[in-house]
């Protein structure tokens, strides 16, 4: 019987660094400039904060209580959501007080979690909306993977691109382990599966982002944590999507993604 979640954690704490790195061909309005200088690239304003798009897709799928990890330079967040007046949502904050890696981040929300089940995403994706809700339906803790072809056909992802995100590999439904950042496309199988960082978890993962290991980047990070909790029995299931997934990393993708959510209407 499923188990239908209401909860869901945005990881809102990074420190943007590709985002920050000024681009001479792309061309940004003063205030997107100025939030993509600052690397919060979840508040870079596409007629309204990229955020908002997030938050009102978690609405439309059903989710009703979202927790954004922040840091302590991040209250202009917390200012914007507090004086909103949001009917479909409520918004509460987790504080990451430096920037240890994803793991880390997942770990600053276990109070809000509790004993549920929740949602997991990135701040600078917009993932459809079928997708979240399919995450809702989940009878426990899985992920939506996506088919590279169908990310580079329906997003603002590169064939090239593909390289930095993830590979995953599966057995029998259930994910098996996950390939970070493979050297080359030709190191990447033919229609592989590809994570986007969108999961849901059970309280379980908190005991592994707590004892993940540093990667060599010096960061406690999710994938690692996931990858551990594999080992140690949790049985992560699996569905794929061929949709797209928009993604704000750096600031050539901001005209793109701008033109991609043009008259999305947003409801919080």
């Amino acid at each position: 019987m499923a188990n239908e979640i209401t909860k869901a954690v945005v990881l809102a704490r990074g420190l943007g660094k590709r985002m920050r790195q000024v681009a001479t061909d792309v061309a940004l309005d003063r205030d997107q400039a100025a939030m993509a200088d600052s690397g919060t690239k979840a508040m870079i304003p596409i007629g309204r904060p990229f955020l908002d798009y997030l938050v009102s897709g978690l609405a439309d799928a059903g989710y009703r209580d979202i927790c954004l990890v922040i840091g302590n330079e991040h209250m202009f967040i917390r200012q914007h959501y507090d004086s909103q007046e949001l009917r479909r949502v409520k918004v509460e904050y987790a504080i990451q007080s430096e920037p240890r890696g994803t793991a880390d981040a997942v770990l600053a929300a276990q109070e809000f979690a509790g004993k549920d089940e929740f949602l997991v995403m990135n701040s600078d994706n917009y993932y459809p909306i079928e997708v979240l809700r399919r995450l809702r339906g989940f009878d426990g803790p899985g992920t939506i993977l996506f088919d590279a072809e169908g990310l580079v056909r329906n997003s603002n992802i590169s064939r090239e691109r593909l390289a930095s995100y993830a590979n995953a590999e599966t057995r029998h439904g259930y994910l098996y382990d996950l390939h970070e950042k493979p050297e080359s496309e030709m190191s990447r199988p033919h229609n592989s599966l590809i994570s986007m960082n969108l999961w849901r978890f059970s309280p379980e993962i908190f005991q592994h982002c707590r004892r993940v290991e540093q990667s060599v980047r010096g960061e406690y990070e999710l994938p690692h944590a996931v990858a551990r909790a594999i080992q140690h029995g949790m049985r992560i299931r699996v569905e794929t999507s061929d949709d797209g997934v928009l993604d704000l990393s750096q600031r050539a993708d901001v005209p793109a993604v701008a033109a991609r959510l043009r008259g999305l209407e947003v409801k919080l």
